[in-house]
């Protein structure tokens, strides 16, 4: 009986110890991102059936650190962009602290990753309750605002607190910007004379804010936004005690060819000198597309070719929404899998996985002319937005991530002879 005894309790921590180190690799395995040194070796190696997504931690770092050194003030993130825990993760390895946020789900992110990361409220509509808890649970002090509306639900929301920071949206054009974003937010130039006003007289601290739209192709917007915020401050007497140019810092496509990220910076310089104020407020700007677009990339594969027309296992209601959308055409190649790949090249449009017509990819996407089912494509430039944007629609979804060591197939930041994408 003894023996039986001894020999139950025996079997019993094997089976203890034999869960607990398998929850232990369970764990490490959604920890750890699985690692290739190139698109080519994760096709090679793992033959995915569905489509993966990639990320190039390398190339965050890089832009990161080139908008920190060149930026004339604070870079803030914005993280509705790409909130992946590994690119937040990698944006904060390079001492970015501060985020722009648009939603206290974007906020608890950011405080679980990085709990002493400084967070900006820069949403312009916002809840009571939405606005209490980022003030009281998570000590969100700035906030963006375009009303007197939503500046008395944040003045009410926080109980009239004495250390916000408060941001006027200005409305200005966004003419050069690919997407136009001046239709939602932002007050009118002679709005904001009076919210400027107001706010002065709750905050501790306040801004003037601008958004010139995203994909900006021309460095002209930022310096006309900056002399419409220097309008606003000689009008009311008023220097903020910080100016927020926004984001909109551009990336290249294959048909977007966009000055080198340099001459944005250098305007925004220029036209901050020519305020002539007595008292310098802090610039900030909010990058997104810039730091990470050249990060991502999706791998897809040819379900079906009807002669230029492309099936693929991806598509707008997955990772490739900008490119059915906006209609944004993307960088792409075919992978190799030891095929040959032909040098003639064919303009071919792409329809994604999903029984809706409007799952269509206009391009045109160039690849070689001998390319067919089973055929695999990398799509590059897919670091902002793509993974935001995905659905389940139809089943079909894919949250296969991996990390890859190679270059992107275009960059602004990485010289390359061959392109004239070239850099800062």
């Amino acid at each position: 009986m003894l023996y039986i005894t001894l020999h139950f309790f025996k079997s019993e921590i094997k089976k203890f110890f034999y869960k607990f180190f398998l929850v232990l690799l369970i764990k490490k395995g959604i920890n750890e991102m699985q690692k290739f040194n190139s698109v080519d070796s994760l096709v090679n190696t793992i033959k995915p059936v569905d489509p993966v997504y990639c990320i190039r931690p390398n190339s965050i770092k890089t832009a990161c650190n080139w908008f920190q050194k060149n930026f004339p003030g604070e870079v803030l993130y914005a993280v509705k962009t790409n909130p992946n825990e590994k690119v937040i993760k990698c944006i904060g390895e390079t001492k970015i602290n501060r985020f722009d946020v648009a939603s206290i789900n974007e906020i608890k992110l950011i405080k679980k990753l990085f709990p002493q990361a400084k967070t900006y409220y820069m949403n312009t509509v916002k809840s009571r309750e939405h606005i209490q808890e980022a003030y009281f649970n998570y000590n969100v002090k700035s906030f963006a605002l375009d009303t007197k509306e939503e500046l008395q639900k944040i003045i009410e929301a926080t109980n009239s607190a004495k250390d916000l920071n408060l941001f006027v949206r200005v409305s200005i054009s966004n003419e050069h910007a690919e997407i136009d974003l001046s239709q939602k937010f932002g007050a009118l130039p002679s709005e904001a004379l009076g919210l400027l006003r107001l706010a002065k007289g709750h905050a501790k601290k306040t801004g003037l804010s601008f958004h010139v739209g995203s994909q900006c192709m021309h460095p002209i917007s930022y310096a006309k936004g900056i002399r419409e915020i220097g309008n606003i401050i000689r009008k009311t007497k008023i220097i903020p005690d910080y100016i927020n140019v926004g984001g909109g810092f551009p990336s290249s496509y294959p048909d977007l060819n966009p000055q080198p990220i340099e001459n944005y910076i250098r305007e925004i310089k220029k036209a901050f000198e020519n305020l002539k104020l007595e008292k310098k407020p802090n610039l900030l700007c909010e990058p997104g597309r810039a730091l990470v677009a050249e990060s991502g990339s999706s791998i897809v594969r040819v379900v079906l070719r009807k002669k230029q027309k492309l099936y693929i296992n991806d598509g707008t209601y997955g990772s490739l929404f900008d490119a059915g959308v906006p209609n944004f055409v993307f960088p792409t190649k075919m992978i190799p899998n030891g095929r040959i790949i032909s040098k003639k090249l064919t303009s071919y449009s792409l329809f994604g996985p999903t029984c809706d017509s409007i799952d269509h990819m206009k391009g045109p996407f160039v690849l070689p002319n001998n390319i067919k089912e089973g055929d695999y494509i990398e799509i590059g430039q897919l670091g902002a937005y793509a993974l935001t944007f995905r659905t389940k629609f139809n089943g079909f979804y894919s949250d296969k991530i991996f990390e890859v060591q190679d270059s992107p197939i275009m960059s602004m930041y990485e010289k390359d002879s061959s392109s004239n994408y070239l850099v800062a």
